[in-house]
């Protein structure tokens, strides 16, 4: 009896960094980091799963290469639709005891 249960996506850059090198016709990731312009390290770091692939990257992928953000997101498995910044990011940080006094408004 076989499984036809629908095989769920999973986030693999590799996937990603694979499409890549194969739409630009490359022959391996040092050629793909030269086009990106990015050091070898990054891409060999984002294939072994030790960084993820960083939005500058994303768009770096995006400007080389013509293929739309959300395509090169599918392609790696990540299919948000929303992004949610926690609530540490991008907050402007407050000082200690500041208070407002009325001669600051003068």
């Amino acid at each position: 009896m076989a499984n036809d249960a629908p095989v769920k996506q999973t986030y693999d850059p590799n996937r990603l960094l694979d499409s890549l090198l194969q739409n630009m016709q490359l022959k391996n990731d040092a050629a793909l980091s030269r086009m990106l312009e990015v050091a070898p390290p990054v891409i060999s770091k984002i294939r072994h799963h030790h960084l993820p692939v960083s939005a500058s990257v994303l768009m770096r992928m995006h400007e080389v290469t013509n293929i739309s953000i959300r395509d090169l997101r599918f392609l790696m498995g990540d299919r948000r639709n929303k992004y949610r910044l926690s609530d540490a990011e991008g907050r402007p940080k407050r000082k200690a005891n500041a208070s407002v006094s009325p001669s600051d408004n003068l």
